[in-house]
């Protein structure tokens, strides 16, 4: 089935390449990513079944179950980015099991009690992975700042940038996997926001450097930010100049977040974020989820009451996507930082050397 197939490239071999902008952890980067991304379908397609089966759900048919699945685990694989380079197998394997329950609980939560469709709470998982990734990442010691591992060569950043440009082609599909209806104007949508946030992610790029130069870091990351953003109101969009400005602010959001990040010594929450998902999903999703509540209100101004409702649930489950997240994020962290797990020592981080041949 082909979306189901854009959707398994795109996680398998989209983030899979994303990912291995490290000049060290080239084999980690592609082998555990793809590690992660299996186990955690099958983890997700069991607690999906075991809620079917709870609440007495009538299944669905196999294929869109896995497909959800697909969709879900990229919450794991945007976490994983957070602690790129300093966590082992066994960590990573026990942090995707916990991320997936606890997205598939956040996701029920939202769909059950603040009636959010499900195509929109699968959305959140950008939101979820950002977060839980950074609440996770907060409780691993600092790499120094000035170990050479922690940096990419010219051969890194382009297989780096691969992976983004199979993420850039294969989005559209994503945000319209699970839809019924609306397909059409959802991957259009979705086309016109990455392609002005790549646009605007030369601009910025450009205005943001001391010699006007284009940075690949700002270009890796920002491109995507439309595709994130635009994800929660795609089937809401009647016209496509709404999409445009979204990939707009989305792009300028990343490419700002990660300028000023590299000017700012020491941020405010000693977090060390490997491939910066803050600003790659974690900004965007929020303002994604922003732009839902502001066409609601536009679309809805008349009924007030019924607005206020609807405007108060969206916001509750933005809310709850993410307290859940970073809960659970920071307790994970605690337990992987356990002596059981043997913790990588600082030293060794971001070196393949350490798991491979």
């Amino acid at each position: 089935h082909a979306a189901f197939q854009d959707v398994n490239h795109m996680v398998i071999f989209g983030f899979g390449f994303f990912l291995t902008f490290l000049k060290r952890y080239g084999f980690s980067s592609t082998g555990f990513n793809l590690l992660i991304v299996v186990l955690g379908v099958q983890c997700s397609v069991l607690i999906e079944g075991l809620f079917y089966f709870l609440f007495e759900i009538p299944h669905k048919d196999g294929l869109k179950r896995i497909t959800k699945a697909a969709v879900s685990i990229t919450a794991v694989v945007i976490s994983a980015g957070a602690v790129l380079g300093k966590t082992n197998p066994v960590q990573l394997i026990l942090m995707t099991v916990v991320e997936i329950i606890v997205f598939h609980v956040s996701r029920w939560i939202n769909s059950i009690y603040l009636q959010v469709p499900d195509d929109i709470g699968v959305m959140h998982v950008h939101l979820f992975g950002a977060y839980f990734g950074l609440a996770v990442s907060s409780c691993f010691s600092e790499p120094s700042p000035r170990s050479e591992k922690n940096a990419s060569t010219p051969k890194s950043a382009l297989l780096s940038m691969l992976g983004t440009l199979f993420l850039w082609v294969f989005w559209p599909s994503f945000n319209s996997v699970l839809l019924v209806d609306n397909k059409w104007e959802v991957t259009y949508n979705t086309y016109f926001a990455l392609a002005v946030s790549a646009v605007t992610a030369f601009t910025f790029s450009a205005m943001t450097t001391k010699d006007g130069k284009f940075r690949m870091a700002h270009i890796h990351s920002a491109v995507l930010a439309g595709g994130v953003a635009v994800g929660y109101t795609a089937n809401r969009i009647r016209h496509p100049w709404i999409a445009m400005i979204l990939g707009l602010l989305a792009s300028v959001i990343t490419v700002l977040g990660s300028y000023c990040l590299q000017r700012c010594p020491n941020p405010a929450l000693q977090i060390h974020d490997s491939s910066g998902v803050h600003f790659t999903f974690g900004f965007p999703a929020v303002l994604g989820g922003l732009a839902q509540v502001v066409l609601l209100v536009a679309e809805n101004g008349t009924s007030l009451t019924s607005l206020g409702y609807s405007v108060m649930f969206h916001i509750g489950a933005l809310c709850v996507t993410i307290t859940m997240a970073l809960i659970t994020g920071l307790i994970t962290g605690l337990i992987l930082n356990l002596k059981l797990f043997k913790t990588t020592p600082a030293t060794k981080y971001f070196e393949d050397q350490f798991y491979w041949e």
